[in-house]
Parts: structure tokens; sequence; C-alpha cells
């Protein structure tokens, strides 16, 4: 992080707290209300490939990522239907894993996801066959699997039934070159209440079931990742946070940690909360009550199989909701949670960009809203959590950030 970003944050000091003029809240907008478009925005640049040789018809693709600390590869294969057979999966995921390993040395983990090809539909359509990671202290272990153990290594999944689409597909979702906006659908009345409801908890604090901001007299701020977890990205965050010590709250959607369980664990097993962000990453504003009810329960109940624990929180996908969706999440058990920090790291503005928007909103009692999948994110997060801790913040999870003191 560029010291002079942050210099004058540390002259000020938490003791003047109440003197910093931070930058602005996210307004609680009617739905429909045009939204700001990110400045800065950029495509992502494409990831580097990984090329095997001799080639495997199978692999789509071959990429790899780096957090500053170690490096991590996703493999992504799509197997013809006839081809698509337990022992066939697991020798190719096995071969793909250790040639990877072989033709880069650096890497400390390779991922890989097995579709069958004529199912195949991108990261949000019908979920894959086959799933693992794979550190390489563990590959020897990997290699000696059969279709008789495979229940023996933890960080792999086999889809127990046949691939089928979402029965509730993504809609609505968000322009890339947009900001995610605080978007409530209701009358002129509520919307003002809501707005009326985030003023009181920027000044006092968080109310029961709805959360826009913490303590404000607590130096401390909640880290959280929206739409985890990814499978090239989850091995990266998570080892920038275990070598800084910071705990996050992941909003994980349902079909994403159905396919990869194995990083929902290890975010619970590094004292990281796991909360709701709808089973299919869909805007449940619109949606009929029994529709919403489906997307929460259904996340709950996979949530609950894998970490033994039901969410507290709720994120609305894209920031959209109404008094129907705070109703159908009271319902599901959750408190909805919204953020006070969004630097829109999805539209990868450059990293300097990045940096400074989230220290110009950090602050006491905020909420940092990042994406587990965002590039950027990746490599300057061990920084921003350095130099929070350098003006006096914590980071730590909504269940912390939220706990009375």
């Amino acid at each position: 992080m560029k010291s002079y970003v942050y210099a004058a944050l540390l002259l000020l000091g938490l003791a003047q707290a109440q003197t910093v003029a931070y930058a602005p809240l996210p307004k609680v907008q009617p739905l429909g209300a045009v939204q700001p478009v990110a400045p800065g925005f950029q495509q992502a640049p494409a990831l580097p490939q990984i090329a095997l040789s001799p080639a495997v018809p199978q692999l789509r693709r071959l990429e790899y990522a780096s957090n500053g600390f170690i490096e991590a590869a996703h493999a992504l294969l799509l197997l013809p239907r006839a081809s698509a057979g337990p022992q066939g999966t697991l020798f190719l995921a096995q071969q793909v894993v250790a040639r990877a390993f072989a033709a880069r040395p650096s890497l400390a983990v390779v991922d890989v996801s097995i579709y069958r090809a004529e199912d195949y539909a991108g990261f949000g359509g019908p979920l894959p066959l086959f799933t693992a990671s794979v550190p390489k202290e563990r590959l020897g272990e990997f290699e000696k699997l059969t279709p008789a153990n495979l229940p023996t290594y933890d960080h792999l999944w086999v889809n127990p039934s046949t691939p089928h689409p979402p029965s509730l597909p993504p809609t609505g979702s968000t322009p890339a070159s947009q900001l995610e906006l605080l978007a409530f659908d209701g009358d002129p009345e509520e919307l003002a209440a809501q707005q009326q409801e985030q003023t009181l908890q920027s000044e006092s604090g968080p109310a029961s079931g709805l959360v826009y901001h913490g303590n404000p007299q607590q130096p401390l701020a909640a880290l959280t990742f929206d739409d985890a977890p990814h499978p090239l990205y989850a091995p990266l965050l998570l080892d920038v946070l275990r070598r800084s010590g910071a705990k996050a709250t992941f909003f994980v959607v349902g079909r994403n940690a159905e396919a990869y369980p194995y990083f929902v664990r290890d975010m619970v097993k590094d004292a990281h909360e796991i909360a709701n962000h709808t089973y299919h990453h869909v805007r449940l504003v619109g949606l009929t009550p029994a529709q919403m009810q489906e997307e929460l329960q259904r996340n709950n109940k996979l949530l609950r199989s894998i970490t033994g624990e039901t969410p507290v929180f709720f994120r609305p996908p894209g920031g959209r909701f109404s008094s129907e969706v705070l109703k159908a999440a009271k319902a599901a058990g959750l408190a909805t949670a919204f953020w006070t920090d969004d630097p829109a790291d999805f539209n990868n503005p450059g990293a300097l960009t990045l940096e400074t928007r989230l220290l110009q909103h950090l602050r006491p009692g905020g909420i940092v809203l990042l994406h587990d999948n965002a590039q950027q994110t990746i490599g300057l997060l061990s920084d921003f959590i350095q130099d929070a801790s350098k003006v006096g913040i914590r980071l730590v999870t909504l269940e912390t950030l939220t706990q009375p003191r």
C-alpha cells in the first residue's frame, strides 16, 4: 500500500475519530435508481495459462494466479457423456493435476473441475461431475486414490446425481461496469424508514435482524466477501488471511458450496464465518415468498450439512431488497447485512484506485464488501489488512462486529 495513501489517516488516529471526515455511506436508493458507473472500470486481465504437452483434449483451460505468496492453478475439463464414468474421471483428474505441477513447479496447489461436456454452461450452470483441490504436498496421496477409496481424501467432491440445470437460474445480474447499489423496493414511506435506520445505525450501531453498520465507537470493521467459494481463488484468499491472522465473513452461494464443500470447511476450520448469499445467487425482489424461502432455506440446509451450523447473516445479491425480502430472511432465521465500504473490486479499477477507495471508506463500525473472485483484491488484501491495523482498525467477522460491548 502506498505510504502517502494512509499517512494522513495515521496522523488523525482513532482518538480523534469523531473529527474524521469519512467518505459518504452508500445511501439506500429506490429500486430502479440509476447506478453510478464505477470510475476506472476495465476488463480483468486474462489469467496466464499453463500449456501441457502433449495436449489433453478434454482440457478447456488450465490457468493460474498468485496472491504474492503462493500460486494456485485451476483446471477445467469437459468430458463427453460416454467417457464420464468414475474411473475415467478420476484418472483424468490425477493425470492433469500431476502434469500441472510438473509443468509449473512453483504451484502450491492445483484445483480441478470436471463437467460433462453436453451440460457445461459456465460457473453458474449445472454442477460439475467432480472437483478436487490438491496441495503439492498431497499429490502422492491424490495419485493413489481409486474409486473405492475416494472418501479418504477430504478435498474432493463427486456429484451424487446427474447434473441438471438450476431450478431458479440467476437473474438481473449487475452489469460489470456498475457499482452495487443498496436498492429498496417499496413505497416512499418504507424507503424513508430504511434510510432513517441506516443513518441511525451509523451513529449508534446495529439493530436486531438488520445490519447497516457496526458500533462506531469500537475500532473494528467487518471484512466480508461475496460469492464464495471460487475454485481458483479460494486457496489464495484463505492463504492471505492465515498469514495476516484476520478473520472474515464469507457470503456463500449455495451452488458453489455444493460443488466445493471442502473450501467451506476450510473457512470454518480457520475460524471464519459462513453466511447466506442465496443458493443460486438470484435477485430475490420479484420472487414469490415461497421462492424466496426456497433460496434461503435450501442454502441454510446445505451450509448446515457442511459446517454443522446454520448461518446467522444473509446478504441479498446485488443489494436488491424489499420488506418482503427482509421478512423472508427473518422467517429463515437470518439477519440481513449490508455494507459501508464497496470499492467495486469486481470492476478492476486498478490496484491504487482500489486501495485508495478501501482506506477512504474504512471506519470504526464499518463493513467492507469485497468479492472472493476479484483478481486485484487477492493481490492487495495483505496490504489492506496491514494498513487497517496501522490506522487502529481491526478487521473481524460480522459476528464479532455486532456483539454487544
